[in-house]
């Protein structure tokens, strides 16, 4: 019997915002490139009603399968990354009213010790988004050498480069690991300070996830596409939740409404709308960042 609990109860981000700046109207089509576990895409498809002309992207097979109720009323799902369906999508000619690209990982990915998304909940050091690609967080840990660690640590968990450096040093000398939890137990160990709130794993296992699943690669090579999967008039959202992947989505919309008349996009949000106004009851939310645009 598989040891593997059941995705729990998923809060989609800024759902109210999100509604209210994409505005979706009976039978526009919906692309969701990050569906997740249904939570905007089952509320986006309730106002439109079309069904059969949107898709929905998600690499997690959980996720999939959690909104195959949605593929039965008619939607299509693609089991894949976001960056891999937009350009089979593009390739397609298909174009949307509507889409949304929400980059967090999804609260049942996190309680699911198994996937060795987080030290809090006990598990193989998995990390993988999608468990049919080959490096785990376990197989880059193994054969990178400290100054790799201590550039991935620095890049994507934004830890000083010295902190970073002695982290990646007690890593190599202390692998192999076993679990999500004898990693944490070493990087606590090895933390330079006395620490309060922020366990000083959390940087370093936000830059691991991040390597793993070349998760700004994937962002930085989407946006281009997404004016591409825009009809006229129709609006794209994306949520943000740390400064490395908001930072690339704000300097590309910003470069959009700067283009003057060559400029595809136009801000629906001159501001982003901060997860902390709305979803107050919802944590894992407090950090994220909604942008809206429309296609002109």
């Amino acid at each position: 019997m598989s040891k593997e609990h059941p995705p729990q109860k998923h809060v989609p981000v800024l759902l109210d915002a999100t509604l209210a700046r994409l505005d979706p109207q009976q039978g526009e089509n919906y692309l969701d490139l990050t569906v997740g576990f249904g939570g905007h895409a089952s509320q986006v498809l309730e106002r439109t009603g079309n069904y059969t002309e949107s898709v929905l992207v998600d690499r997690d097979e959980y996720a999939i399968q959690h909104v195959s109720s949605l593929k039965t009323k008619g939607a299509r799902l693609m089991h894949t990354d976001f960056l891999t369906a937009a350009r089979q999508l593009t390739e397609e000619g298909k174009a949307f009213n509507l889409i949304l690209v929400d980059l967090g990982v999804s609260s049942p990915q996190l309680d699911q010790g198994e996937r060795g998304f987080s030290f809090t909940r006990n598990g193989p050091l998995d990390m993988r988004m999608d468990r049919r690609q080959e490096t785990s967080a376990a197989d880059l840990i193994e054969n990178a050498s400290i100054s790799e660690l201590a550039q991935i640590i620095h890049d994507y968990g934004e830890e000083p480069y010295m902190n970073a450096k002695h982290i990646a040093e007690q890593i190599v000398a202390n692998r192999p690991f076993k679990d999500t939890e004898s990693l944490a137990a070493v990087i606590a160990a090895s933390s330079r300070g006395r620490w309060k709130r922020i366990h000083p794993a959390t940087r370093t296992f936000q830059a691991l996830r991040i390597a793993v699943n070349d998760e700004l690669g994937q962002v930085e090579a989407l946006l281009p596409l997404l004016p591409k999967l825009l009809k006229p008039g129709g609006r794209v959202g994306v949520i943000s939740f740390h400064s490395l992947e908001d930072r690339l989505v704000k300097r590309y919309f910003k470069d959009q409404f700067e283009a003057g008349f060559e400029a595809e996009l136009m801000p629906l949000t001159k501001k982003p709308i901060a997860g902390a106004t709305e979803d107050v009851h919802n944590p894992r939310s407090r950090s994220a960042k909604l942008r809206v645009a429309v296609k002109k």
